[in-house]
């Protein structure tokens, strides 16, 4: 049974979200109609890299879960973002047209990878938000390359590997790559022309990162950059761990006394951990209030 759920979670993810009803003269494109300013494949790390570009304004990388793609994970946000920013969006090792190499999937890694290709398109600093899987490269990426980041958004991320519910965490070792057979995951996989032989290796090369213990605790609580988290109130990431890292970032004080801290936190109703790209409408005006804000610490005055 459990392994059922698994695999339905799994198959659900891999679905385009449903968009909300809206007039068609208000309807904003998708990824799939909107054109990339720029994109092709950067050398990074031994990686081709592949990676697409998206509007104007300041800069700000989106970081795809596991075994997600820019249009699998993005295509919703991108056009949104692309309004008024300048949207940068990759494909990490061996997911999507980024063909993987002969080296360990890790998170330190992979965001080694991110910053390479910000180097390649000679983009000094950016906002990062990361889903999941990208949650955790956006976490090493402000570790490993402090300089590069701005401002941090993780969706559904852990910087531990028990910050996941107990259960949660036991089920990955479950994960079988039978569970993906005709879910968009394997289409894609196949489609972007990846060699269908390998599917399987490409499945377990990827949950194998999560296999083994992680603990970026110190680490993150230093990061400089304001964070802003978002998991959902049905999620796979347990509340404390979202809670304990935003005290340590100014929370869990009253903001009418002591003044907002940098670091934001939110907990979505309603919302899984799929889910929360489900509502992706509803978590977007929060990112965008906190890229636009000063962050100002200063209490209010009467």
């Amino acid at each position: 049974m459990k392994k059922f759920i698994i695999a339905v979670l799994l198959f659900a993810a891999c679905q385009p979200a449903p968009k909300p009803a809206a007039p068609a003269a208000a309807a904003a494109p998708d990824s799939t109609t909107l054109s990339p300013t720029d994109k092709g494949f950067a050398a990074v790390n031994g990686l081709n890299m592949y990676y697409e570009v998206y509007g104007d304004g300041k800069p700000i990388v989106l970081l795809h879960g596991a075994y997600m793609t820019i249009p699998l994970n993005w295509s919703r946000v991108i056009p949104e973002m692309a309004r008024k920013r300048k949207v940068i969006v990759a494909e990490m090792q061996s997911h999507g047209r980024t063909k993987d190499i002969d080296r360990p999937i890790t998170y330190e890694g992979m965001a080694d990878d991110v910053s390479g290709l910000l180097k390649h398109l000679k983009i000094d600093s950016a906002d990062v938000m990361g889903y999941s899987m990208g949650g955790g490269i956006a976490y090493q990426l402000a570790i490993r390359h402090p300089e590069q980041v701005r401002r941090l958004i993780v969706l559904s991320g852990t910087y531990t590997n028990d910050g996941w519910w107990p259960d949660v965490e036991k089920s990955f070792a479950s994960i079988t790559p039978d569970m993906f057979r005709g879910t968009a995951i394997e289409k894609q996989y196949d489609s972007l022309g990846n060699d269908p032989a390998h599917f399987d290796d490409y499945v377990k090369k990827i949950i194998s990162m999560d296999l083994k213990p992680y603990n970026w605790t110190k680490e993150v609580k230093n990061i400089q950059a304001p964070i802003f988290l978002a998991i959902g109130d049905a999620d796979g990431v347990r509340y404390e761990h979202a809670l304990d890292l935003y005290k340590a970032k100014g929370g869990g004080k009253m903001g009418d006394m002591y003044g907002l801290p940098k670091s934001r936190v939110a907990i979505i109703p309603g919302t899984t951990h799929i889910g929360m790209m489900e509502h992706i409408d509803w978590i977007m005006p929060m990112v965008d209030d906190f890229l636009d804000s000063d962050l100002s610490t200063k209490p209010p005055t009467f």
